[in-house]
C-alpha cells in the first residue's frame, strides 16, 4: 500500500477505536435502545438523499438491518450500559471475523484452513481467559452481550456477501434506514415513554456530540474512506488493518475515561488479536496444476 493509504487505513482504525469511547459516553445521557436509534437515524436522513435508490432488493435491507442494525448494536449498546469497558468491548467486537469464518463453513460450505483454525483456536482462548477476568467483575454479563454482538455481526457480514451489492457505502445507508423504529420500540417497550421524553428533552451537547460522532465520523467518514481502500487493494492487504481498532480504543479509553485493564486481560488481548490475524491472513489453498499442464 501507499503511505497515504496506509495512513487512511490507520485513520479509520482511530475513527472506529476511538467510537467506543463516544458509546460509552453516550450511554450516559441516553439509554441504550434509544441511543441505538438515534445513532442510526443521524446516518440515515441526510444520506439516504445523497447515494441513490438501493443497489440490492429490500429483503437484502432488511434482514442485513434487522441483524445488523437491531440486534448486533442492540447487543453491543446494551453490553456496554451493563458494565463492559469501552476498551475491552473495540477488543471482543473484533471476534467478528472469527464468527464470519464459522459462518461461512456451517452455511456457504467454505472449508477452513490450518492456519485459520489455529487463529480460531488462539481467539477463542483469548476470548476465555477474558471471561475468566470478568467473572470476577459485575460486568460478566456485559461480556456475554458483547460476544453476542460480534457473533450477529460475523453473521450479518454473511448476509452482506450473499447480499452481492455493487455499492458497499449504498447498502450501509440504506441498511441505516431499517433500526431507527424498531429501536425506539424496544426503548418504548424496555426503557419506557417516560424516560425517553425525559432524555429527549434534556439533552447536554456530550449527548448530542456522541451521537453525531457515533453516526458521522464513525460511519458515513469511517466506512466511505474503508469502501475506498477495497476499491484499490483486496481485502486480505486491507482486513487486517481492522485489528488496530482495539489499540485505538483501549488507548482512547485510557485517556479519555481512565480504563485499565488487568495484566490477564492484556495477555488475554495480545492471544486474541494473534488468533484473529491468523483468521484473516490466512493463505488461500493454491490451486491443483496437472502434471500435463505444469509440462506444458
Amino acid at each position: 500500500m501507499k503511505p497515504k493509504h496506509i495512513a487512511l487505513a490507520l485513520l479509520v482504525a482511530a475513527l472506529w477505536g476511538i467510537n467506543f469511547v463516544a458509546i460509552k459516553i453516550g450511554l450516559k445521557d441516553f439509554p441504550p435502545f434509544l441511543l441505538s436509534a438515534l445513532r442510526f437515524l443521524a446516518v440515515a436522513v441526510p444520506m439516504i438523499f445523497f447515494v441513490g435508490w438501493p443497489c440490492v432488493s429490500w429483503r437484502w435491507i432488511l434482514s442485513i438491518g434487522l441483524v445488523f442494525g437491531v440486534v448486533k448494536f442492540g447487543l453491543l449498546f446494551l453490553g456496554m450500559d451493563l458494565g463492559m469497558p469501552a476498551g475491552l468491548s473495540s477488543l471482543v467486537l473484533q471476534a467478528q471475523a472469527l464468527f464470519t469464518v464459522i459462518f461461512a463453513v456451517l452455511l456457504l460450505g467454505e472449508r477452513l484452513r490450518p492456519a485459520q483454525i489455529a487463529g480460531i483456536a488462539l481467539a477463542s482462548g483469548g476470548l476465555v481467559l477474558i471471561g475468566i477476568e470478568r467473572a470476577q467483575e459485575t460486568s460478566l454479563i456485559g461480556l456475554v452481550l458483547v460476544v453476542a454482538a460480534a457473533c450477529a455481526w460475523g453473521y450479518a457480514n454473511i448476509l452482506m456477501k450473499q447480499a452481492k451489492a455493487s455499492n458497499m457505502l449504498n447498502l450501509i445507508i440504506w441498511v441505516a434506514v431499517v433500526p431507527p423504529l424498531p429501536m425506539a420500540g424496544l426503548s418504548a417497550v424496555f426503557e419506557g415513554p417516560d424516560r425517553m421524553l425525559a432524555t429527549l428533552t434534556n439533552l447536554s451537547w456530550s449527548g448530542i456530540l456522541s451521537v453525531l460522532y457515533i453516526a458521522w465520523a464513525s460511519t458515513i467518514v469511517g466506512f466511505s474512506l474503508w469502501v475506498y481502500l477495497l476499491r484499490l487493494y483486496s481485502a486480505s492487504v486491507v482486513a487486517p488493518f481492522s485489528l488496530m481498532v482495539p489499540i485505538f480504543g483501549i488507548a482512547a479509553s485510557a485517556i479519555v475515561l481512565g480504563e485499565q485493564l488487568s495484566l490477564l486481560e492484556v495477555l488475554a488481548g495480545v492471544l486474541t488479536l494473534a488468533g484473529l490475524l491468523f483468521v484473516v491472513r490466512a493463505p488461500k489453498p493454491q490451486p491443483q496444476v496437472s502434471a500435463s499442464a505444469a509440462r506444458s
